[in-house]
C-alpha cells in the first residue's frame, strides 16, 4: 500500500513526501480512506505509529476547498496537553505546507492576547486544549458554530484529567 493508494492529493503527497515516509502505517491504512469518505472514526495504536497523520491528512483534503477565505474554524482538534497541542500544531503545519489553510494553537500558560489576534485574523483549523477553549470561548473571541470535524486526541486522556464536565 502507498500513500497515493489512499486517495490523498498531490499538494499532501508532496509534503509526506518531503518528511521522507514512503507509506502508511497500518492505522493510516484503515483510517485515512473511512475519513475522507465523511464517516465517523474512533482509533487507537501506540504511540509513534503514526496517528497523527492519520486524521490530519484527511482533514486537510477534506478542508481544502481552495478559498482560504473562512473566518471561523471548520475543524476543531482537542488536547488534554499544550505539549500534544504543539505537536499536533506542527503536523498541521508541516502536512498542510502546500495548501493555504490557515491554523492556530491555543492553550494556557502562555498571553491569550496573542491567540485572540490570531483568531481574529482568521483560522481553518484551531488545534486547543479545553481549558483554553472555554477561556475563549468565555470571552466570545472563538466561534465554533462553523466547525465541521472535531477530533478528540486521546479522549481518554482527557476524561482521566478531569477534563469531562469542560468537554460536555
Amino acid at each position: 500500500m502507498s500513500f497515493e493508494n489512499l486517495g490523498l492529493k498531490a499538494e499532501l503527497l508532496r509534503a509526506i513526501a518531503a518528511q521522507g515516509y514512503t507509506s502508511p502505517t497500518p492505522i493510516q491504512t484503515q483510517a485515512i480512506p473511512v475519513v475522507l469518505e465523511g464517516h465517523d472514526v474512533l482509533a487507537g495504536a501506540q504511540t509513534g505509529t503514526g496517528k497523527t497523520a492519520a486524521f490530519t491528512l484527511p482533514l486537510l483534503q477534506l478542508l481544502d476547498d481552495g478559498t482560504g477565505g473562512h473566518r471561523h474554524p471548520r475543524a476543531l482538534i482537542l488536547t488534554p496537553t499544550r505539549e500534544l497541542a504543539a505537536q499536533v500544531a506542527e503536523s498541521v503545519a508541516t502536512y498542510g505546507s502546500h495548501l493555504k489553510l490557515r491554523h492556530a494553537v491555543v492553550f494556557g500558560g502562555v498571553g491569550i492576547n496573542p491567540q485572540i489576534d490570531k483568531l481574529r485574523r482568521g483560522v481553518d483549523i484551531l488545534v486547543a486544549t479545553p481549558g483554553r477553549l472555554l477561556d475563549l470561548a468565555n470571552q466570545r473571541a472563538v466561534d465554533l458554530r462553523h466547525v465541521q470535524v472535531l477530533v478528540l486526541d486521546e479522549a481518554d486522556r482527557m476524561l482521566d484529567m478531569g477534563f469531562i464536565h469542560d468537554i460536555r
